[in-house]
């Protein structure tokens, strides 16, 4: 399996940052994104963030299901 480009290991890094300071499980992150419509499995979530790859979509989502409506990079 390829490594992580730089991209992918930051983008994974800015989303488990932003969990953890809200202090936000990837069960709950699940719920958050099941109550906007997002079907995915916690296993699925932690796989996307261990190896990060996942989509822009899939990060907005998630943002956007923890409420944030800005975010310093």
């Amino acid at each position: 399996m390829p490594a992580q480009t730089e991209w992918e290991t930051k983008a994974a890094n800015l989303l488990k940052a932003e969990l953890k300071r809200q202090g936000v499980t990837y069960a709950q992150l699940v719920e958050k994104l099941d109550a906007i419509g997002i079907s995915e499995k916690e296993a699925n979530v932690a796989n996307k963030l261990s190896r990060g790859k996942f989509s822009a979509a899939f990060m907005l989502a998630c943002l956007e299901s923890l409420g944030l409506e800005h975010m310093r990079i």
